[in-house]
Order: structure tokens, then C-alpha cells, then sequence
């Protein structure tokens, strides 16, 4: 799915952590501060690398998804492969945080194909794209905070699914979504839309 079934005015916010942490636990702290509800995609080797971090996400409420084991593209690799890659980062991060990640899957680098998608939903998954990427990811190649917050705000829409990352960029070291996190909840807000995570289950305006 690439933004939650909702006709109401309200926004879910996801972070994928597959890299560094550096943004992780601002991120954190402003959404604790804002009371916004989210969705974290670990990968199994975030999990590992960074289990305190992992264990803070999980212990704060947010929701949790699997995000693979190693970040590989998915298609490129054989049916056990795919498996093997989604159910060992789900007893990765089960183990760390304490918190299972099924049923919310994300593809890594959002690629998928029919045969990627058929293994995933047999494995009981959800897959979750994305409606808007921030290219928060990308640093000072993709402009600054203010245009994370603009690629946002230009293309709100109900239900629509956000991607943002906890990591720096390994070029620049920025983290600009992290940044942008304040302004971007509060031009959220004064654009009269609410925050809900992936599941639809959580409404904060």
C-alpha cells in the first residue's frame, strides 16, 4: 500500500533505520514531545548495530515494521533468499526491542516485484510504500530542511504515507529529516491534517 485507506484528513509519518543512527533519537524526541504517532522500519542490522536506539522505538509506543536483515535488493535474489531476509530480521529485532514487527513490511529501496510481493503476503506481511519521499536521505544534493518540509506540504493528501530516514547522509553527514521534523509536524498541522501511523489505528492532530 502506498498511503492509508482514509478519506480523513490525517498523515502517517514513516522512518526507515537500515544505516546510521545518527537522527534516530531526535527523531524520537520530537515525536515523544509532539505526542505524533509513527512507523519505524528496522532492519535486523540496524537492530544489532544499535540495539539501545532500537529498544528506545520500541519502548516509546511506536509502531515497528521489518525492513530485511541487510538492505539487499530483493529481486535480485532466490525465493529462500527473499525469506530468509525478511523472517530473520523479524527475530532480530522481536529479540532486541522486545517487539515484534510483523505484520508491516517495506521493501528495501522500495523495489518489488510479482514474485517479491507473493513471498511477502505468504509470510503474513503487509508490504507499505510510500505516497511522498522527503530525499531527506540524499543531503545537501537534494536541497536543505526547508525543501524536505516543502516536498511534504506540496503533496498532502489523506492518507498519505511519508518516508523519512533516521540516518545521516554518509557524503555529508546531514540529517535533515531530522531537522525538519518540528516544522514539518507544525506545517502539517497548520495545513489541518492529523497524524496516524500505517495500521490506521492512532489519530493525533
Amino acid at each position: 500500500m502506498a498511503r492509508v485507506v482514509t478519506t480523513r484528513k490525517l498523515v502517517a509519518l514513516t522512518f526507515d533505520a537500515g544505516a546510521s543512527a545518527q537522527g534516530a533519537l531526535p527523531i524520537l524526541a520530537t515525536l515523544i514531545r509532539e505526542q505524533i504517532p509513527a512507523t519505524f522500519f528496522l532492519t535486523g542490522r540496524f537492530a544489532e548495530t544499535y540495539p539501545d536506539v532500537a529498544r528506545q522505538i520500541a519502548s516509546s509506543g511506536q509502531l515497528l515494521g521489518d525492513h530485511t536483515t541487510t538492505h539487499p535488493h530483493l529481486p535480485t535474489l532466490d525465493d529462500a533468499a527473499v525469506r530468509n531476509e525478511i523472517l530473520v530480521a523479524a527475530q532480530i529485532i522481536a529479540r532486541t526491542t522486545g517487539r515484534d514487527p510483523h505484520p508491516w513490511f517495506r521493501f528495501p529501496f522500495g523495489e518489488s516485484d510479482g514474485r517479491t510481493q507473493r513471498i511477502v503476503a505468504a509470510l503474513g506481511f503487509q508490504a507499505v510504500g510510500w505516497t511522498v519521499d522527503t530525499e531527506g536521505w540524499r543531503g545537501s544534493a537534494a536541497g536543505g530542511p526547508a525543501d524536505v518540509i516543502r516536498r511534504v506540504v506540496d503533496t498532502l493528501t489523506p492518507g498519505a504515507i511519508i518516508l523519512m530516514h533516521v540516518g545521516a547522509n554518509p557524503d555529508d553527514g546531514t540529517t535533515y529529516d531530522a531537522d525538519a521534523l518540528p516544522q514539518l509536524i507544525a506545517a502539517i498541522r497548520a495545513a489541518g491534517y492529523g497524524f496516524t501511523t500505517v495500521a490506521g489505528d492512532v489519530v493525533v492532530r
